[in-house]
């Protein structure tokens, strides 16, 4: 493990292996650094990998007020740390957080977004996450993961046996639904936020995922300025690593 200091003076753990083109992978919600490290291992091979600890997960600090700012500087800092420029690749709400970070225009010489979870532009999203929210205010963490999981499509005795291990990490819910800006699915597609990532870009979509997921990937696609759009035959919202680094390799290989 090595930490780096935020702008805001938070302590973030990362772990660095491989070698290569700098890439920092993203991890969603719940997610700590552990989360994505098989697909690090994989990918360390061909790159200089980093996975982190997100603010109030794992061994990183948790600085407040949050603010969404202030995981964009510690992704700053990472990239800093890597010597300036590095690829990034986000799942899911962490997909989200790396377009709001691209869109600020950081150093990135590739942009990898798979699965942001932005909801339909013509629907109002769910009042679930106000009450995943709810439970968080009143210290009923592993009622708000329970929730939570079972808004992501879990069945709920699978969300029941795994709340407890993930109940700590509870109130960075509240991160999530930031980045994505209200509960699950977003408020929808943030047009103006997309169009101004200028870096090339991978949008990554299992076919077998939530329609909205896959609907979302396309409109993603067709509003950024340099996108490339990969559907996953077959897959769900988690690929296998195995199956999944040969896509981020190949993209950033061949540009």
């Amino acid at each position: 493990m090595e930490t780096v200091t935020s702008a805001d003076g938070t302590t973030i753990a990362y772990d660095q292996l491989g070698s290569g083109h700098p890439l920092v992978l993203v991890g969603g919600a719940l997610c700590d650094r552990q989360s994505l490290r098989p697909l690090a291992d994989v990918l360390a091979s061909a790159f200089e990998m980093v996975t982190y600890d997100r603010r109030g997960r794992g061994d990183s600090g948790d600085g407040t007020p949050y603010a969404v700012q202030r995981e964009v500087d510690d992704i700053a800092a990472l990239v800093t740390a890597l010597g300036g420029t590095a690829a990034i690749y986000g799942h899911s709400s962490g997909a989200g957080l790396a377009a709001i970070a691209a869109s600020t225009g950081l150093p990135f010489t590739h942009v990898m977004l798979h699965e942001p979870p932005y909801g339909p532009d013509d629907v109002d999203p769910s009042d679930d996450g106000e009450q995943v929210l709810e439970l968080i205010r009143e210290g009923q963490n592993r009622e708000a993961v329970e929730l939570f999981l079972m808004m992501t499509g879990m069945p709920k005795p699978d969300a029941l046996e795994y709340a407890p291990s993930v109940a700590d990490r509870a109130p960075t819910l509240a991160y999530d639904f930031a980045v994505m800006d209200h509960g699950l699915a977003g408020t929808g597609t943030p047009v103006e936020l997309l169009r101004a990532i200028k870096p090339e870009t991978l949008v990554l979509a299992g076919t077998a995922s939530a329609p909205f997921m896959v609907d979302a990937a396309h409109r993603i696609a067709a509003i950024l300025p340099a996108a490339e759009l990969v559907e996953l035959a077959g897959h769900h919202h988690v690929v296998p690593p195995e199956l999944l680094a040969p896509v981020l390799t190949d993209f950033v290989s061949r540009r």
